[in-house]
């Protein structure tokens, strides 16, 4: 009798030592950084709201009913990470996404969110569905 814990395949019959993740350690590690910056909720929203274009700190603060000083420590934890830039047009800072990517990942994530769970079954869905 097998013991659970062991696979019931021999690692032979596998191509998994062949298998290697195209990057560096150190742009894995970044890479779960961005993850860890985008993690938080309203950071993420921020980040919706600047796929819609630039804006600045106070009128983001206004959208968001917080205050420019939250605002702007969101921003520049967004900005360490280098998934959001800045540029100064008079007395404003305008705060854009900084790439393509960056906004590709932003509504990935978001789509893949919204998506109906799988396990949730039909019946969830349409009770979603007959609210709308």
């Amino acid at each position: 009798m097998r013991i659970a814990s062991q696979p019931l395949c021999d690692r032979s019959e596998h191509a998994a030592a062949r298998r290697r993740l195209p990057v560096t350690e150190t742009a894995l590690e970044r890479a779960s950084m961005l993850f860890r910056a985008m993690g938080d909720p309203a950071r993420l929203r921020l980040l919706g709201l600047l796929a819609q274009g630039p804006a600045c700190v106070s009128e983001l603060a206004a959208i968001e009913g917080e205050t420019v000083s939250t605002i702007s420590q969101r921003l520049r934890v967004l900005r360490n990470e280098r998934l959001v830039t800045r540029r100064r047009e008079g007395k404003h800072i305008n705060y854009t996404l900084a790439d393509q990517h960056v906004l590709d990942l932003v509504f990935s994530a978001m789509a893949h969110a919204s998506e109906a769970p799988a396990a949730a079954g039909l019946s969830e869905f349409e009770s979603t569905k007959e609210q709308s």
